[in-house]
């Protein structure tokens, strides 16, 4: 039986140990406008209705998915396939599902939908055989925003609200991209240029804040780095970033 935690810090941790994410190489993609993924050969940019597979060494574009979509969202690689959530943002009641890319055809397909999802799903993360899916809900309502997780049948096994303090640091948005980085989750929120990290347990803990080049939307693990890779919304830009001392 699955209970909502609502406790957390109650005041905003100092930024994480002096250091930094540092921005190492970028590429400019019309397509970067909501989240990226990495392989070791190829990054993947995210729009809302595409992806684009590109030359991680150069940029150069390669090819871009079919299949429809609607307000693509976070992209994972897992398998050799990328995970992307999806949503009908802001249209509501909201609708969400879980797409995958195989990145051979670039086929896009819906891999799992959700009945009656709790808000506007912008994250998925595997995890331990689960899924951690973030639910968002913006404005007045985005303190709504929850954490949930999912055993390997899609069965609902734990839920989570954020610290008032934390809510308090998103402004009207929510939380946009997540990885997990052993047992503590790096998540982004929509335009400040921060990694904040968290701890889940009984209750989700605000443990620090990492400045970043990213301006919020989705990010991932550099599997060649062990650092980041995420997005300029704004300038449409794949940033590949490692964490440094300041």
């Amino acid at each position: 039986m699955w209970r909502i935690a609502v406790f957390g810090l109650l005041v905003q941790p100092a930024v994480f140990a002096g250091q930094a994410y540092v921005g190492k190489s970028s590429f400019v993609s019309p397509y970067a406008t909501q989240a990226v993924t990495a392989d070791g050969k190829f990054f993947y940019a995210v729009s809302n209705r595409k992806i684009a597979k590109c030359d991680r060494a150069g940029g150069a574009e390669l090819a871009v998915s079919e299949g429809p979509a609607l307000h693509l969202n976070s992209a994972v690689i897992s398998g050799g396939k990328i995970f992307c959530a999806h949503s009908n943002y802001p249209l509501k009641p909201e609708k969400g599902d879980l797409r995958v890319l195989d990145p051979e055809t670039m086929k896009l397909t819906v891999f799992h939908e959700f009945a009656d999802p709790p808000g506007s799903l912008t994250w998925a993360l595997q995890k331990d055989g689960s899924w951690w899916c973030h639910f968002a809900h913006y404005g007045k309502e985005n303190a709504k925003s929850v954490l949930v997780r999912y055993d390997g049948g899609w069965k609902e096994t734990g839920r989570w609200l954020y610290p008032e303090a934390f809510v308090k640091e998103w402004g009207s948005t929510s939380l946009s991209g997540a990885v997990w980085l052993g047992d503590v989750l790096l998540v982004t929120g929509h335009d400040k240029k921060s990694v904040y990290r968290l701890q889940v347990g009984e209750k989700i803990e605000w443990i620090g804040t990492v400045p970043s080049p990213f301006p919020g939307q989705g990010i991932a693990i550099d599997p060649e780095t062990g650092g980041l890779v995420g997005i300029d919304r704004k300038r449409k830009t794949v940033i590949f970033a490692e964490l440094e001392k300041e």
